[in-house]
């Protein structure tokens, strides 16, 4: 089965050779992680088995976020820890997308214009709802970065998850319509004034066209159900690009084959490209260094975990799941250790025999 690692230890170096003094710290580190991933130079155990005298290599992975194989578990656990805090409501999902005019600016400078890009969400979003003709109190949401397409092309948005209701000025909680939340239109006005005052205050604001100020901005609301697909939707993007290892199809001649979903059609489609060609488009997708795609706003923001507990109780929701464990004074929870691996020939629990030492230290 062709990996992402094959095609990056194959054609890594050919492209850190045209394009490495350009590249970024955190594409590198990513090219470097991916490659490395459940190999040797990582280090690992071996396993044995006492049954059928079995021995079995298990090597590290690499833990990068981009990685395709990493991280499985962590976005299981988020998407655990979101269902428990599910309120016993409608919700809505409202995406709001950067237009083409900005994008080149956004990936030259992605630390600044993707946090402008989530305040200037959130901020439309908590100003437009306190209007009682609408919902009339405070709301919370998720937002969740995404950059690309089916495609991998380049085209920053956010989505933001949002219970149907919020918290009146008098401590009341008002539900809002099941089939309509906020205007739209009034959402795209807002959203681009806030983006547009807060980029006025950074040297970068000369550089965009002045058309784009005047075009529509593309913002777009649509009911949710109770938010359990939508928060299954986010989970496998948050710790992990858009491409899977499943969606590789061929690496031949040069040229990398993958399938996506038409939006259109919903029929899965090909598309062939050269392989340097599809490594920068990969790569377009790399976060900076430490940088947060998940954030939270409203009562959703982790500090305000009691007016979450109290809304969960008043909506008739279990608040208990919510309750951080009680432990000992100065004890910490403890971390679970990995399960020993089973024998693929026999099936019986294996032991660990060695640990293997990395071959090259992790950079930090």
């Amino acid at each position: 089965m062709l990996e992402l690692a094959d095609i990056v230890r194959r054609y890594g170096p050919q492209y850190l050779a045209r394009y490495g003094q350009k590249l970024l710290p955190s594409h590198r580190r990513a090219l470097a992680d991916i490659a490395a991933c459940r190999t040797a130079q990582l280090g690992g155990h071996i396993y044995f088995c006492p049954d059928c005298q079995h021995h079995q290599y298990q090597y590290h992975s690499c833990k990068n976020r981009h990685c395709p194989k990493c991280q499985n578990d962590q976005a299981t656990r988020w998407l655990q820890r979101q269902r428990r805090w599910l309120l016993p409501t409608h919700y809505f999902l409202v995406t709001f997308t950067l237009p083409a005019g900005l994008r080149l600016l956004a990936r030259s400078h992605q630390k600044l214009c993707y946090r402008l890009l989530f305040q200037a969400a959130a901020a439309a979003l908590q100003k437009l709802a306190r209007d009682p003709r609408f919902v009339g109190g405070q709301i919370g949401l998720i937002a969740v970065l995404h950059t690309w397409t089916r495609t991998l092309t380049y085209h920053p948005h956010v989505h933001c998850l949002i219970p149907g209701g919020g918290i009146t000025p008098q401590g009341r909680w008002r539900f809002s319509r099941k089939d309509f939340f906020l205007p739209a239109r009034a959402l795209s006005l807002l959203f681009r004034a806030r983006f547009r005052d807060a980029l006025k205050k950074t040297p970068l604001f000369t550089s965009v066209p002045a058309s784009v100020w005047k075009q529509a901005w593309v913002v777009h609301c649509q009911p949710a159900g109770q938010g359990q697909t939508v928060l299954k939707y986010f989970a496998p993007y948050l710790y992990r690009v858009a491409l899977s290892n499943r969606r590789l199809l061929q690496l031949e001649k040069d040229q990398v084959t993958f399938q996506y979903a038409d939006r259109q059609t919903h029929q899965n489609r090909r598309l062939t490209l050269p392989a340097l060609q599809f490594l920068a488009r990969f790569l377009q997708h790399v976060l900076p260094g430490n940088f947060v795609k998940v954030r939270y706003y409203g009562f959703l923001h982790p500090k305000n975990r009691k007016t979450l507990q109290t809304l969960l109780w008043a909506l008739g929701g279990d608040p208990s799941p919510l309750a951080p464990p009680q432990l000992a004074s100065g004890e910490e929870e403890p971390t679970p250790a990995p399960p020993s691996p089973c024998c693929p020939r026999c099936g019986r629990l294996m032991i660990l025999v060695e640990t293997l030492l990395a071959d090259r230290p992790r950079p930090p």
